[in-house]
């Protein structure tokens, strides 16, 4: 590699001259390469501390004047002939020029803008992206790739100084973190370590400091534990080390490509040492942060940031804090917590105008709104720039007004704003007519219908009737509501109302005390970013319902199963109006997000939302419920909730240590935690009291949820602490939700369904919801969001971990019934199949395997390889080893497996094809051998006469059912469709294990019959198979005896076959005729004889010949095969025996003559003699019979006669220790994790 030149003072210190010229030299380093003894040792592990580049470029190239003492190093190299190549550039190109020069001040300019030049022009060809890494960094990345082996396309993060501790020696080294790993290198006085392990394999991550370790990291495995300590930066370091690991698991999740994410701004400068793929991390991190704390859409991006201060005209001061700059919005915080937060959306800003500075408002700006708010921000940095930035943005939003409807109730009451739009004619009232229908589709003639208000005001004078009676109780109530209500709006005029409403700790307090049943849509809309959402997508959820109709899926039935399960007990969803919007409402989510679909849980938490907004706002709501405020909850394996009851247990120990272990020991928090997070509440309370949970949590988010979930436990202390078992737990616990009642309501009491049967004997104490809520911020309010975030990302990493771990022992249960191996060997051979998937996700070019991994599939089917990575693995794990001929062979058995030619296996596939190599006695290895030489198996191109055998045997193969694939669809059936296309392939899973049951198992009868050409193939697979084998002599030897005594079986056979008048007494006598002249007769018999009409007639003889009647046929060949393939002592063998040797000799020549196989694979004696060679053998070796024919029986009856061959198919193996030395040699493995390549000397 060129350098840009750089000094050198000590040409000579650490460096050998290997050739000098006067103008440049060639060097090496000390220790480099053989020898170096002592001097090499200390120089090797200097390098590795100081991370000198000497280490992945031991060579380098100095330029030179006679007269100078310095230096100048202009050329690097990792491996002598990349450095004799720049050597011999030099020599060619420039000495010849240099000589001409008078002042070496000229030749060493003309030198150094030479090597620039070469620079500049290489850099021309490299992608723009590698020009933004620093120098420095670029080294780094080139030692990495050579130190551990990896391809150029995963990408190096960032690396670190540091100390791995292995035992309680330190080895100083360095870290390097790729996109997909974690690598640690040492090499400390010839002691080299070198640790790969996957962030996909880390179970956890901690930082901590103990007596044993100064300030560590601690990376946990399924393996074990590692240690590294001594970092300059040990923060930023485990922020980054956490990130990784974080991005690792989603795609364990959902197979998000670490590619495909959004673009992300640059910095303006670009930072030393930083690659870019750090920066873009740095700047996602930041951004995942920004969207979080204020509830924006996913997509925005955050460009910047910057301290300022906010005039606040509610208290009349300027409060400090940062304003943050996005594409679509302009948001504030305060430094002190819930101090002030203000989101302004650029959509909503009219005017953004510079004021006059002054000593107390320096760098002031203003910025104006549609609804009549100015905003104040002074003490910017930057104040031109970002006036600039904020312009760039407002010239790119859309000029549509989508927000003319926004926040009409400025202008109206806010009881009946929204009354007005629902007219007569309205859709609405006709909708529900088909909604009971038994599809789900076709919900209206016309146009799509939506509900246009919350289902509430609907039913508004049914809670009229029920409370007028009870004027005692009914006037204060309402009176509590109006005093509500009053209170909100005199907020609303303080504060603002809208988007841009300043969010301080008076509105959490308002929250608090309950929101007014009529603000409760507009506020939930508010808090939740909703809002933002909907506003920006004008149309969307009509489009998704019109596009949703008559479609047909899993998750429609689904719905439709659950749509009379949703709040039963309300009015609102006890007729057809209801339950109609809300099936549009979750189908259409369903088809927005299909990686989600429908989950139990949010049929329930959308009806609430109805009661309240209508059906598009009701959408949105679950939009930001399922993808942003709950993350991850509401999918097939509900990983959200399971990571927030992690934390939840975290808590409980952290808050109430007493009844954490009680709870451990009993169970009860892996249950309870589950209803109340997936349900906020609302299936465990009374409907009237949890929708004050809902109201706090859309403020507040899951913090609030955590806090009142301690706050039930701490209520209940002492008797969950005096609980014998889970039942009695739960039933403390549900009485007391039960009865948590909110008597500010002004909605009729709905009849709780927990509530009937948890009903004991005694009174219940009634608890006010507002106390509950109250207590919860008195003892637990200390909870903060960045800390539960932080506390997520640690439980996501164990669930995640266990739920692979639960996926694995799934599929290795489904599978063992139908497998040799153990379940030990399973598991192993799972990993395997799991790492290479993985692998192809990482680095693989559009292959079909690396696709999105779908996970409403079983698990089974989840991870699928290609055939590329079928035959690494077939190539490390066979114990058929047969050298150039192994990723021939793994062609074949994956086609043999792949039943329905979707060019992917599946785990189950894969392992029953190296079950069949295994396990299983001399037949069944046998079978699956003779298997991988026909079709489909055997394709094509790798025969000559490929087609007629292929046609010739098509009826055979399309009706077998192979013992390796029973219970699978057969190729060529009506039910040829992909794996995982569509959700009905639940139902092809029902019938392929129902046929599984069923199937009958295959007998060797069941085989069709081998024509010569594949009999070839056999025998050269054979062959190559046996050339690494301790006693391969003998068994060349045998399989030459076998080859040959086959070949003459198939000529006997292609006799009956063209005499089909022959007697079978005929037959018998024909056995004892010479061999030569069986295998002369059939050409010229063929000559005299149309093809075209024996064709047929002999294909019916072979079959019934060699078929019909094995149990004839087999005792003859077996005495046929003792008299040939010995030749000593038959009685019934008519030749000598050296003709029985030639005659040998000739049917294995015929072999090698068709090129199938090489000289030196067989045994000395058959090629000494075959090579003699012989007319009949030359004219027999020349064209391929394709009458001639062997069946699996005579192939197994004339192995059995060699005990070579039945000991090396009998002998057993372990799968087991290929595995372990399969992850050695890829060294990016799925289970170990402590691997290292210790004790490696220098």
């Amino acid at each position: 590699m060129w350098l840009g030149p750089e000094e050198v003072l000590l040409a000579g210190a650490l460096w050998v001259t290997e050739r000098a010229n006067p103008f440049f030299l060639l060097q090496r380093r000390r220790g480099h390469g053989k020898g170096g003894g002592l001097t090499g040792l200390l120089v090797g592990t200097l390098d590795v501390v100081l991370d000198s580049s000497a280490r992945v470029a031991p060579y380098r190239i100095l330029h030179q004047t006679q007269d100078s003492q310095v230096y100048w190093a202009v050329a690097c190299g990792s491996s002598r002939k990349e450095i004799t190549k720049h050597w011999e550039w030099l020599e060619n190109n420039l000495l010849q020029t240099l000589s001409i020069f008078d002042n070496e001040e000229d030749i060493t300019t003309f030198v150094k803008g030479k090597i620039h030049g070469i620079i500049a022009e290489e850099n021309k060809n490299e992608q723009p992206q590698s020009e933004e890494d620093p120098g420095k960094f670029k080294e780094a990345e080139l030692k990495m790739r050579k130190q551990f082996g990896m391809p150029e396309v995963e990408k190096l993060v960032n690396y670190y100084s540091c100390s791995y501790w292995k035992g309680r020696v330190p080895r100083q080294g360095w870290l390097y973190l790729t996109v997909n790993h974690l690598c640690f290198y040492s090499f400390l006085l010839g002691k080299e370590v070198t640790l790969v392990i996957q962030w996909v394999d880390v179970t956890q991550l901690e930082k901590n400091a103990t007596l044993l370790f100064p300030e560590c990291i601690k990376v946990s495995t399924r393996d074990g534990e590692l240690y590294f300590s001594m970092f300059l930066n040990i923060n930023e370091t485990f922020k980054l080390m956490e990130q990784l690991a974080n991005i690792a698991m989603r795609q364990l999740l959902d197979n998000e490509s670490f590619l495909q994410e959004k673009a992300l701004p640059k910095p303006r400068k670009p930072l030393k040492n930083i690659s870019a793929l750090k920066r873009d991390l740095d700047a996602r991190a930041k951004n995942e942060c920004y969207c979080a704390t204020f509830r924006l859409p996913k997509d925005e991006c955050l460009d910047g940031h910057t301290d300022c201060t906010l005039w606040t005209p509610f208290n009349k001061m300027h409060i400090p804090g940062q304003m943050f700059v996005s594409n679509n919005y302009i948001c504030f915080a305060s430094k002190a917590e819930e101090a002030c937060h203000l989101i302004i959306p650029l959509r909503e800003v009219t005017i953004v105008e510079k004021a006059d500075s002054s000593s107390v408002l320096p760098s002031p700006l203003s910025i104006s709104t549609k609804s009549k708010m100015t905003f104040f921000f002074a003490n910017l940095k930057d104040r031109d720039f970002l006036v600039q930035r904020i312009s760039d943005f407002l010239q790119r939003t859309p000029s549509k007004k989508p927000c003319d409807r926004e926040w009409k109730w400025n202008l109206a009451d806010p009881g009946c704003e929204e009354v007005p739009e629902l007219p007569s004619s309205s859709p609405l009232a006709i909708s529900p007519t088909s909604a009971l229908s038994s599809r789900p589709a076709n919900f209206c003639a016309g146009e799509v219908p939506t509900a246009s208000q919350g289902l509430l005001k609907l039913f508004r004078r049914d809670s009229d009737e029920l409370l007028g009676p009870k004027g005692t109780i009914f006037v204060p109530v309402k009176a509590k509501e109006k005093m509500k209500e009053e209170s909100w709006n005199i907020h609303f005029f303080e504060y603002g109302r809208g988007m841009c409403m300043y969010r301080t700790a008076k509105t959490r307090e308002l929250v608090q005390k309950g929101i007014p049943e009529n603000l409760r849509g507009e506020l939930w809309l508010l808090f939740s970013g909703a809002w933002n959402e909907m506003v920006t997508h004008p149309g969307y959820y009509a489009d998704l319902v019109e596009k949703s109709m008559g479609k047909y899926n899993l998750a429609t039935e689904e719905i439709e199963r659950d749509l009379h399960r949703s709040m039963p007990e309300h009015p609102a969803f006890q007729n057809e109006l209801g339950i109609a919007a809300l099936r549009r409402v979750l189908t259409a989510y369903a088809f927005r997000n299909p990686t989600i679909g429908y989950c139990q849980a949010m049929n329930i938490v959308t009806s609430v939302l109805l009661l309240y907004c209508n059906e598009e706002e009701a959408f949105w709501l679950l939009v930001a419920l399922c993808e942003r405020m709950l993350p991850d909850y509401y999918n097939t394996r509900v990983v959200g909730a399971l990571v927030d009851q992690g934390i939840f247990e975290e808590l409980t120990r952290e808050y109430l240590p007493q009844l954490s272990e009680k709870m451990q020991d009993l169970g009860v928090i892996s249950t309870i935690s589950l209803s109340w997070f997936l349900t906020l509440f609302l299936s465990v309370m009374p409907f009237e009291s949890a929708v004050v949970i809902v109201d706090c949590f859309f403020y507040e988010g899951i913090k609030f949820i955590l806090q009142v979930s301690l706050a039930i436990l701490d209520a209940n202390m002492e008797k969950l602490l005096q609980c014998c078992d889970e039942g009695e737990a739960m039933t403390i616990l549900g009485r007391y939700l039960d009865n948590v009642v909110n008597r500010q309501s002004v909605s009729p009491p709905i009849p709780h369904l927990h509530a009937l049967l948890t009903s004991g004997d005694d009174p219940p104490l009634e608890v006010d919801i507002f106390e509950l809520i109250k207590t919860s911020y008195e003892k637990f309010s200390n909870l903060k969001a960045d800390d539960i975030e932080q506390m997520r990302f640690k439980q996501r990493l164990k669930v995640i971990q266990s739920l692979e771990d639960t996926a694995k022992k799934s599929v290795v249960r489904a599978v063992s019934g139908d497998i040799g191996f153990s379940m030990e060997e399973l598991e192993e051979l799972y990993v395997v199949f799991k790492a290479k998937y993985l692998m192809s996700c990482y680095w693989g070019n559009n292959r079909a395997a690396a696709a999105r991994r779908d996970q409403s599939l079983p698990y089974l089917e989840q991870y699928r390889i290609d055939m590329e990575q079928f035959k690494d693995l077939f190539i490390s794990l066979t114990p058929w080893s047969c050298g150039t001929h192994t990723p021939v062979l793994a062609g074949r058995l994956f086609r043999l497996l792949d039943e329905n030619r979707d060019s992917l296996i599946n785990f189950k596939e894969f392992v029953t094809g190296m079950s069949g190599m295994y396990h299983g006695d001399l037949t069944e290895k046998l079978k699956v051998l003779y298997k991988l030489h026909l079709p489909p198996a055997l394709n094509s191109e790798e025969t000559e006469s490929a087609l007629e055998a292929t046609s010739y045997f098509t009826e055979d193969v399309t009706t077998e059912e192979t013992h390796e694939d029973k219970g699978r669809r057969n190729e060529n059936g009506p039910e040829k469709e992909e794996k995982g296309t569509s959700p009905q392939d639940y139902r092809y899973y029902l019938r392929m294990w129902a046929k599984e049951k069923e199937s009958k198992k295959e007998t060797i009868k069941d085989l069709p019959k081998m024509s010569q050409e594949q009999f070839i193939e056999l025998c050269k697979t054979l062959y190559n198979m046996f050339s690494e084998d301790p006693v391969e002599q003998e068994l060349y030897h045998a399989i030459a005896t076998v080859a040959s005594l086959l070949l003459r079986i198939g000529e006997v056979g292609k006799k009956f076959s063209n005499r089909p008048v022959r007697k079978s007494e005929d037959c018998k006598a024909n056995n004892t005729q010479d061999p030569v002249s069986e295998e002369e007769s059939p050409s010229s018999e063929q000559s005299q004889n149309p093809a075209v009409e024996q064709q047929p007639q002999a294909d019916h003889e072979d079959k019934t010949c060699g078929d019909a009647q094995p149990e004839k046929a087999q005792p003859e060949n077996q005495t046929l095969g003792d008299g040939s393939g010995e030749g000593q002592s038959s009685p019934l063998q008519l030749l000598s025996d050296d003709e029985t040797k030639d005659d040998m000799s000739m049917s294995s020549y015929s072999m090698v003559s068709t090129g199938s196989l090489q000289c030196e694979d067989i045994a000395d004696d058959t090629v000494l003699v075959g090579c003699e060679g012989s007319s009949s053998a030359a004219r027999y070796g020349s064209t391929i019979d394709t009458d001639w024919s062997i069946s699996f029986e005579q192939i197994l009856a004339s192995m059995l006669t060699e005990t070579a061959l039945v000991n090396y198919f009998e002998k057993k193996l372990n799968i087991l220790q290929k595995i372990k030395d399969q992850k050695k040699v890829e060294r990016q493995f799925s289970s170990s994790s402590d691997y290292e390549l210790s004790s490696v000397s220098g």
